[in-house]
């Protein structure tokens, strides 16, 4: 297991990092506790949650559970001054969490409050904005995305509102450093330059989805991750797990993610048939097992900070922990590439 440090702080985590948005729906407690301790065992530092989890499906009555069974974990276990802790606040839209609001002062302050109980600690190593209140085109939104809809002042605003609560946050001890999560390459650079100006916490980092389907992120985000050191956190490095090849040819197995939000999230259409299977044969004629390639390839961006990898199976944890020691090579990446020119955005 490699180690990298979260943006400018001093910070250092596992290459990969625990996701957690299955534990309360498809995942027991008892699960979730098995996942931590083997992740650990192999040298995973990072775990990544939200207060909006579990997401399989969402829902009122078992949101808050997922942060429920990490705080158990560490009351158990001892070990939270081992792991580095990544949570969020949710954005507008959830009319059970504080009215549907979004991040600002108020929300953030009973959100982390919130969170810090369940969690059964009193600090947040990486406290992120889990979507922004003014617009994005993530979660399959590129389609009817209207930019020139948002009030620039009201942007600035909330932008500015969120930055001073963090530093206030970090201030009181109970942040460690900031993220942002489906953000945009203007909404990162605005919250660097104006936390430069107004001697405010650093964006030091911003977790977007990205995967072999939908690689968005090596364009203009890679450019700022470059420049200005705000790492990558990859979410649904398989696509929802699209990449594994249980859902070709229509299929849905129970009990997958797919057997219960029916569409991915949008990713689950026949747009990516065609790219999924040619992903598959690749790994299959390089004898590669499709999910460690996919991950493996995820690594090998110079951008990455960590890869959020999720299982709902010990299984499925360990082939994608395996991905770890895979290094691709030339010709794989070489065959990769020519895919993804043919199919540039098939999500």
């Amino acid at each position: 297991m490699k180690y990298k440090k979260l943006g400018r702080t001093d910070i250092s985590v596992s290459e990969i990092c625990l996701g957690t948005m299955t534990w309360g729906t498809q995942n027991n407690e008892t699960e979730a506790h098995e996942q931590m301790d083997y992740s650990v065992d192999k040298g995973v530092n990072f775990f990544d949650t939200a207060e909006l989890y579990p997401t399989t499906p969402v829902s009122p009555e078992t949101q808050g559970l997922t942060e429920d069974y990490i705080g158990s974990w560490f009351k158990k276990t001892g070990k939270r001054k081992d792991i580095v802790l990544a949570t969020k606040v949710a954005g507008p839209g959830r009319s059970y969490l504080r009215g549907g609001d979004g991040a600002d002062a108020q929300n953030i302050r009973l959100a982390i409050e919130a969170s810090l109980g369940r969690l059964k600690t009193d600090y947040i190593d990486l406290y992120q904005i889990h979507w922004p209140s003014r617009g994005h085109f993530h979660f399959r939104q590129a389609w009817h995305y209207d930019p020139f809809k948002q009030d620039h002042a009201k942007a600035i605003a909330n932008i500015t509102e969120i930055l001073e609560t963090m530093g206030a946050l970090v201030k009181e001890g109970k942040v460690r450093a900031f993220g942002l999560s489906n953000e945009t390459t203007w909404g990162t650079q605005k919250y660097l330059t104006l936390a430069e100006q107004l001697g405010l916490p650093r964006v030091a980092t911003i977790q977007n989805e990205y995967n072999l389907l939908y690689r968005h992120y090596d364009l203009d985000m890679a450019e700022l991750s470059h420049h200005e050191d705000v790492g990558l956190l990859a979410y649904s490095p398989l696509a929802g797990g699209i990449l594994s090849g249980k859902y070709v040819d229509g299929a849905k197995p129970d009990g997958s993610r797919g057997s219960i939000n029916s569409d991915l999230g949008g990713r689950l259409q026949p747009l990516q048939e065609a790219p999924t299977k040619a992903y598959l044969d690749i790994a299959a004629r390089h004898g590669l097992d499709p999910c460690a390639m996919a991950l493996a390839f995820c690594l090998s961006r110079r951008f990455m900070a960590s890869v959020i990898i999720g299982a709902t199976t010990m299984k499925q944890l360990e082939t994608d922990l395996s991905s770890v020691s895979i290094k691709l090579s030339h010709e794989v990446l070489a065959e990769i590439e020519a895919v993804h020119r043919q199919y540039p955005m098939p999500i």
